[in-house]
């Protein structure tokens, strides 16, 4: 599959369409078929698929996945067009996920006794799409609940917070630790993560310091920088290093 992120940003009015490559890689032929769900997602940044339409941010009245099934021989490949028609009021960001399975005719010779002949449908790859039209700027965030956590499986100090998305559009950003010494003014900024924050979510963050600095009293701040001009947000404590 490619891509497995389709990324539309079509403005209210707008039709935008996008690609999408499908390969069999497989040593027979296969039908591969392409539904469209919505999904929620965890503090824990865990999606879950749902069924669509059934969320306030569905695409599914508004992305049509043509064709909806694809008949593929071994080393062949073909497209699926995904059409999206914003209507005028389509202000807010929306996303959902294409499942692509493969169906596998089932043989009544092969069939349990409590199983009729037909197709049976075999989970095997997920694409997220998502809408962000580029007239809505209302970008915002927070970070608060710094913490240090303890982690059994890693070496060095862990820290959680909680990143929230206050706005009304999809975050990407980037979570990083960043330490300053308290007696000499010395800050180090660690390599960042990227999160996803979709509007009204509460993200579950854990950051890793990647060595144990010296002894020392330290200012410990957990950043999210989500850039749009906005400021870097950011949440405090104090650490001692004994």
């Amino acid at each position: 599959m490619a891509p497995v992120m389709v990324s539309f940003n079509a403005d209210p009015g707008e039709t935008q369409r996008k690609e999408l490559t499908i390969r069999n890689h497989g040593s027979e032929a296969q039908i591969f078929n392409l539904n469209l769900s919505d999904y929620i997602i965890d503090e824990e940044g865990t999606k879950k698929s749902v069924a669509a339409g059934s969320t306030e941010r569905s695409l599914a009245d508004w992305l049509t996945v043509n064709p909806a099934f694809v008949e593929l021989n071994p080393n062949e490949s073909a497209t699926a067009d995904l059409i999206l028609t914003v209507p005028r009021t389509g202000f807010k960001p929306r996303w959902g996920m294409i499942s692509v399975e493969v169906a596998k005719e089932q043989l009544a010779s092969d069939a349990d006794k409590d199983l009729s002949t037909g197709v049976v449908i075999v989970p095997q790859i997920v694409v997220l799409v998502k809408q962000s039209p580029p007239s809505n700027r209302n970008f915002n965030g927070k970070v608060s609940g710094l913490r240090e956590v303890e982690s059994k499986n890693q070496e060095f100090r862990s820290f959680e917070a909680i990143l929230e998305n206050t706005g009304d559009n999809i975050l990407d950003a980037k979570a990083f630790l960043a330490l300053a010494d308290m007696k000499t003014a010395e800050e180090t900024a660690y390599k960042p993560t990227r999160v996803t924050i979709y509007p009204g979510q509460k993200r579950r963050v854990v950051l890793v310091l990647p060595k144990n600095p010296p002894p020392g009293n330290y200012a410990l701040a957990f950043l999210m920088d989500y850039g749009e001009n906005k400021p870097v947000e950011g949440a405090q404590i104090m650490l001692e290093i004994q």
